[in-house]
């Protein structure tokens, strides 16, 4: 009975070291974290911390590097790809990765860093997010700057123009459109059009485009029409607006048929009197006036005109001068498209339009938003005038 009650504590005993011996020699594993980290205005280094599960009497090692996503080596953070080792009783051990600031305001960017070829030591998680939060502000401002045209002309009459200095959208002038239209108004495209998008700031009608999520639509945005309340024959039409801009922007000013809902489209007639499809240098600075019709088919003429600063730095006017021989269309009073309209084919430019001021997000022509795309945007419009010949 003794010599069973000494095996048994022998037997304890021997088990409560063994487990401990166990414990202690186990593999550790080693695991990565997700972590944000403010962009800042100079470049700053992240400390990344590993640690092991248990501590172990020999040296283990892991390798660490970095993999692009929307955030790109060498323009938002230092490419990394190095060994990490841990000594032999050491638990923690730390790297930097540099982050390069900036005073852009941009959207938030990420990077990965990856653990690969453990040696000594497991990996329980071998990947991690880095989410570089931009902390430049992107703020809507009015400019003080740009071209202007003037409130009469020699020959001509004033029969219509809206100059935004009420406290509100004039619906005597002007109806919302609402939602996302027939196959995203016909184009693809991806906001959803509501009335609490546009309003009137300091004179102007401001048409916000947001990103945010409403009625199944990652967008939001404006549109907004003068069918049924304002429509005109001939005449000449200027526009003063400061454009959004970025990839997947698409702002418009223009016209359609007023007999669009009799006909359809194209039959009615389009009139562009300009648009712009955001996404950098060589896109922002570029506007187009087009011209669609019905001949036997969709036809289109258009011609483009390149700035030499984004449209989006200052007001520019946006013209048309249109009678019954042509139609001309005019970048701060500069001529740089003109569509003869004397055909009989092109009947559709004798009758009345009416106008449309929208800014669409992404659509089949300018492609969706990407990671490069500021939200809100803004198309700001100072006035239009519709000008007739006595």
């Amino acid at each position: 009975m003794v010599f069973l009650r000494i095996f048994i504590t022998l037997f304890i005993v021997f088990t409560f070291f063994s487990c401990n011996n166990e414990d202690k020699d186990a593999q550790p594993s080693v695991s990565l974290a997700s972590v944000e980290v403010l962009e800042g205005n100079t470049n700053n280094d992240l400390e990344i911390t590993l640690s092991l599960t248990n501590i172990v009497d020999y040296d283990l090692s892991v390798d660490v590097r970095t993999v692009d996503g929307t955030a790109k080596k060498d323009q938002d953070y230092t490419e990394l790809y190095e060994v990490i080792i841990f000594p032999a009783g050491q638990e923690v051990v730390s790297f930097n990765i540099e982050i390069i600031g900036d005073d852009t305001p941009e959207e938030n960017e990420i990077f990965s860093i990856r653990l690969e070829n453990p040696y000594n030591v497991t990996i329980d998680n071998s990947f991690a997010t880095v989410t570089i939060i931009n902390d430049d502000e992107h703020i809507f401002s009015i400019p003080e700057t740009g071209y202007s045209t003037p409130a009469t002309y020699e020959g001509m009459t004033l029969v219509w123009n809206d100059e935004f200095d009420g406290s509100s959208i004039n619906t005597s002038n002007w109806t919302f459109e609402i939602g996302t239209g027939t196959w995203g108004w016909g184009n693809n495209e991806l906001q959803y059009y509501q009335e609490n998008n546009s309003s009137i700031i300091d004179g102007n009608l401001v048409i916000e485009a947001r990103r945010e999520l409403m009625e199944n639509s990652n967008y939001t945005s404006s549109r907004l029409i003068t069918r049924d309340k304002k429509s005109f024959q001939y005449g000449r039409v200027d526009i003063r607006a400061v454009m959004p801009e970025g990839q997947g922007i698409w702002p418009a000013l223009w016209m359609l048929g007023s007999n669009h809902f009799q006909v359809g489209w194209p039959a009615c007639g389009e009139i562009d009197i300009m648009e712009m499809i955001g996404g950098g240098n060589g896109r922002d600075n570029v506007l187009r006036g087009t011209a669609h019709w019905n001949q036997g088919g969709h036809v289109s003429y258009g011609q483009a005109y390149t700035n030499e600063s984004y449209l989006s730095e200052e007001y520019h006017v946006y013209s048309i001068i249109w009678d019954e021989q042509s139609i001309r269309w005019y970048f701060d009073d500069i001529n740089f498209n003109t569509m003869d309209i004397t055909p009989a084919e092109l009947g559709a430019f004798h009758n009345n339009f009416f106008f449309i001021m929208n800014v669409a997000v992404g659509g089949e022509w300018p492609g969706n938003p990407d990671n490069t795309t500021l939200f809100p945007q803004w198309m700001i419009v100072d006035y239009i005038r519709v000008f007739q010949e006595l």
